[in-house]
């Protein structure tokens, strides 16, 4: 009879955490670029992304740092272009009394600035008043103002929301805001929609084809024809939004980025 094998064989090993440094790489433009190198327990191969977040290279447990590095200089150029790309030149920033103006919903609005006991944002007519302690800076800031893009966004949902659940399976069971960096939306198998919180800041259109689409995965869990055909017999112009978030998305969710501080 074989021996009786240890417990220690059957646990489960502890899957390694995610390993993070920085290195600075010089373009051919002389430029300095950040560079976040992550050593991901699950990645299969080297991968060099950029987004309004920076600059991202995983590296799986296997490769050594000094692949990683020729990868990127092999990749110099596309890299070059790539952050061109993700440039923001106008993202605006939030500071207590220097605000100027806001975008909400495809438009930029005034900022009115007013001292108060609390934090907060509230439209008026045309434009924000942006109240604060003469205290108030960087995350109390931003906290007010994600409260204020929320309850916009889910204002825009309460009038949409009644129109578009009839005929689906059953209602999603929650909604969510979120700050994404890629996607504009997603349905969880438990039914719950994420939303990017950065729809609010374009065409309303947009965001409700949005919310059209995450709808309709309650119907089709896939883009298969028919998923697009409930797509289309709820919300026709779908084509022209999706052409506006392929235009405008980058500048968009960098601008609520720069706005909230997130990283």
């Amino acid at each position: 009879m074989s021996p009786t094998p240890s417990l220690r064989h059957f646990r489960a090993r502890t899957p390694r955490a995610l390993e993070r440094d920085a290195i600075t790489v010089r373009l051919d433009d002389g430029r300095d670029v950040d560079v976040l190198r992550v050593r991901d327990p699950r990645a299969r191969r080297i991968k060099l992304s950029v987004s309004e977040r920076g600059v991202r290279l995983t590296l799986p447990p296997s490769v050594s740092l000094h692949a990683g590095d020729r990868f990127i200089e092999t990749h110099r150029d596309w890299l070059g272009r790539q952050i061109l790309r993700h440039v923001i030149d106008d993202a605006p920033c939030l500071e207590a009394g220097a605000t100027a103006e806001l975008p909400l919903r495809g438009r930029a609005l005034p900022v009115r600035w007013e001292t108060g006991r609390y934090t907060r944002v509230r439209q008026d007519g045309e434009a924000l008043v942006f109240q604060a302690p003469a205290s108030a800076r960087g995350a109390a800031l931003q906290r007010a103002l994600r409260d204020f893009y929320e309850g916009e966004a889910r204002a825009d949902l309460g009038r949409w929301l009644p129109r578009y659940v009839v005929g689906l399976p059953r209602a999603p069971r929650r909604i969510q805001f979120k700050v994404l960096s890629s996607l504009w939306g997603s349905l969880s198998p438990d039914g719950a929609v994420s939303l990017d919180l950065a729809l609010v800041l374009g065409r309303p259109s947009a965001f409700e084809y949005v919310l059209v689409h995450e709808l309709c995965h309650l119907i089709h869990h896939n883009h298969s024809r028919r998923y697009w055909r409930e797509v289309e017999a709820r919300f026709p112009a779908w084509r022209e939004e999706r052409a506006y978030l392929h235009a405008e998305g980058r500048r968009l969710k960098a601008t609520l980025r720069a706005l909230l501080g997130k990283d």
